[in-house]
């Protein structure tokens, strides 16, 4: 990723130099312009939602850190007597892992890694980097290539068919072009804007359907209280 186009990575190097970021913006066509807080990135697990607890004290094994950000996760695994590798695809947050502490922070797309792992964490939906669900097979290949025997890989997401709720409690989604959890973003950071990328939110069913054809099945372990929840997804 090239630095110009990485708001989330100056973002988060300014936070870490400073102590201090601005309004880290997100857009998208589906809803209204929000913010990602900065801070958010940067806490300590006793501040972290309890699923993300849940789901750093169910790892074992060799951890890789998918989409690690600041390193929050990683560094808490570390804490924890873990070992981990943390990868992510802005240059500015590996370089920003590095001087938190992680040990073993690296520049790199999930989709191209090599190597075998007993656990693959995705936190702060980070299942969302498979984008569509066309795209769902790519990604349980990766997964089988990369997830030791016996292995686990937790992720978190929601189902996000809640925005379609009308005022009597109906959802309906028949005027939804595609799949309802598919979304475009774009942020911004200061006069640094990104270019707009695909996000998955993917409900459990969807997901459980989707491992059973690639031989694996998806558990659901922790639900949360806004429509959340983490699945351990391991082969059949």
């Amino acid at each position: 990723m090239i630095a110009d186009n990485d708001p989330m990575g100056h973002a988060i190097a300014d936070y870490h130099a400073t102590g201090k970021a601005a309004r880290l913006r997100v857009f998208s066509p589906m809803f209204d312009e929000d913010e990602i807080p900065v801070k958010t990135l940067f806490r300590p697990l006793d501040e972290m939602p309890a699923i993300e607890q849940d789901a750093l004290k169910a790892c074992r094994g060799s951890i890789l850190d998918v989409g690690a950000g600041a390193g929050c996760h990683s560094l808490a695994l570390q804490a924890m007597g873990q070992q981990v590798t943390a990868i992510d695809i802005s240059p500015l947050a590996v370089a920003t892992m590095r001087e938190r502490g992680v040990n073993d922070a690296r520049e790199q797309d999930f989709f191209t890694l090599d190597g075998r792992f007993d656990t693959i964490l995705m936190l702060m939906n980070g299942i969302g980097i498979v984008g569509s669900l066309s795209r769902m097979d790519a990604f349980f290949d990766q997964v089988d290539k990369l997830l030791a025997p016996g292995g686990q890989l937790l992720c978190d997401s929601s189902d996000i068919c809640y925005i379609y709720e009308d005022e009597d409690g109906f959802i309906d989604l028949t005027a939804v072009d595609g799949y309802y959890g598919e979304v475009t973003y774009r942020m911004q950071y200061k006069k640094i804007k990104g270019e707009s990328f695909p996000w998955l939110f993917v409900d459990a069913e969807t997901l459980a359907e989707h491992a059973r054809r690639h031989a694996f099945k998806a558990d659901i372990i922790a639900r949360g209280p806004h429509y959340d929840y983490l699945a351990r997804i391991t082969r059949r």
